[in-house]
């Protein structure tokens, strides 16, 4: 409980004046969400257990997996076997929601052997948040450079998800840290989605002569492209109380440019120059790392989105299809959910498809807003029942 209550008062002590007006708007999708505590027709098996606050998964091409752990260290798995030593370690803030976060692999490697990093760190007193990458060397990571460097950060709202999209360049999620006048300043890199060159430079046709690529995102956690029509799909924490307001969590279809319209607009108002979200959850589900599944063993999943949630505890499965250009979502299911707020396997942080065509989620439940069990933090594999 006192747990709880210093949540609750850094929450309210970070959360600006709550006295601008936002437009709260309709949800867009027109189905209810549906609890399935056991999933669709799958079995779910324990793969890593014992990690500290899992944040990220990242496979590659060998067979070899790696997870980033808050308090600093990326970890090396084998085999499905959790190696003792951390491949690197990486000197963090970890205060609040800050410290290691995003993994994303080298879409050419091994040819370019390098794993990225967001992290938060203090300098002079203020938090940042930054991009690095390393060189892979097997049994460790030897650091390469930094990318992206001097995103303000905070206790709260970083951000963190990072990946590589089909055109080969990375996308970076950024958080407003609480000060929600960053979103729609599009010289500011908070409250944004960016994107970089592999190298961090940027790119030609990004559409402000800068690393910004949409703006208008209050803290986005997790970033996936549909496997069959290329789209970028983005989930976005909602309001925890600013203007009132809280809940609203959001999935949006990311577009070149596009102001997603925080702090100005919630939910789907259909107000211009906004572009409205395709989900809205309007009791606090807070969605975190995405993914769609493609191929493999459950071929009843395919080209379905699934988003892992922290509060609701619940891994949720999207049903979708575009038509005319726009997304219509016929089915959300939240597996492993007994309520809107219990479940299963407690907060889930991260879901990654991996090679063998299974999905993997991770737990994060020793993050001071959970309740460990004895293993946890865990990462978990879905297989077919």
């Amino acid at each position: 409980m006192a747990g709880i209550l210093l949540v609750i008062l850094s929450v309210l002590l970070s959360a600006p004046s709550p006295t601008i007006a936002m437009d709260v708007g309709p949800v867009p999708q027109t189905v209810q969400d549906r609890l399935l505590p056991q999933g669709d027709n799958v079995v779910v098996r324990p793969w890593v257990t014992n990690l500290e606050v899992p944040w990220s998964l990242a496979f590659l091409p060998d067979g070899r997996a790696l997870v980033s752990e808050r308090p600093g260290r990326i970890r090396l798995i084998k085999g499905g076997v959790l190696q003792s030593r951390p491949w690197a370690t990486i000197d963090v803030l970890n205060v609040g929601e800050g410290g290691l976060m995003g993994l994303a692999i080298h879409p050419n490697f091994p040819r370019d052997p390098y794993v990225y990093a967001m992290y938060t760190y203090k300098e002079k007193g203020e938090a940042i948040n930054r991009v690095v990458r390393f060189k892979d060397e097997s049994e460790g990571g030897r650091f390469d450079r930094v990318i992206v460097d001097g995103i303000p950060g905070a206790r709260n709202h970083n951000g963190g998800r990072i990946a590589f999209g089909p055109d080969g360049m990375l996308y970076i999620c950024t958080g407003e840290k609480y000060e929600r006048n960053l979103s729609q300043d599009v010289n500011s890199l908070n409250g944004k989605i960016l994107r970089v060159t592999p190298e961090g430079g940027i790119p030609d046709d990004n559409p402000f002569d800068s690393r910004v690529w949409s703006y208008g995102h209050r803290n986005p956690q997790g970033l996936a492209w549909h496997p069959v029509t290329g789209d970028l799909f983005a989930s976005e924490h909602g309001p925890s109380g600013e203007s009132l307001v809280f809940g609203n969590d959001e999935i949006n279809v990311i577009i070149r440019g596009a102001n997603y319209g925080w702090p100005e607009v919630v939910a789907a108002p259909s107000v211009k120059p906004y572009r409205d979200p395709i989900i809205v959850w309007r009791r606090a589900t807070p969605p975190a790392g995405i993914a769609f599944y493609d191929k493999g063993p459950l071929p009843h999943l395919r080209n379905d989105l699934f988003v892992a949630t922290l509060r609701s505890n619940a891994l949720i499965r999207v049903r979708l299809k575009k038509e005319s250009n726009t997304y219509s979502v016929f089915a959300i299911e939240r597996w492993f959910a007994t309520s809107d707020t219990e479940g299963r396997f407690g907060r889930i942080r991260d879901v990654v498809t991996g090679p063998d065509g299974y999905l993997y989620f991770l737990t994060s439940n020793r993050d001071r807003r959970g309740n460990p069990g004895r293993n946890d933090d865990t990462i978990y594999r879905i297989m077919p029942r």
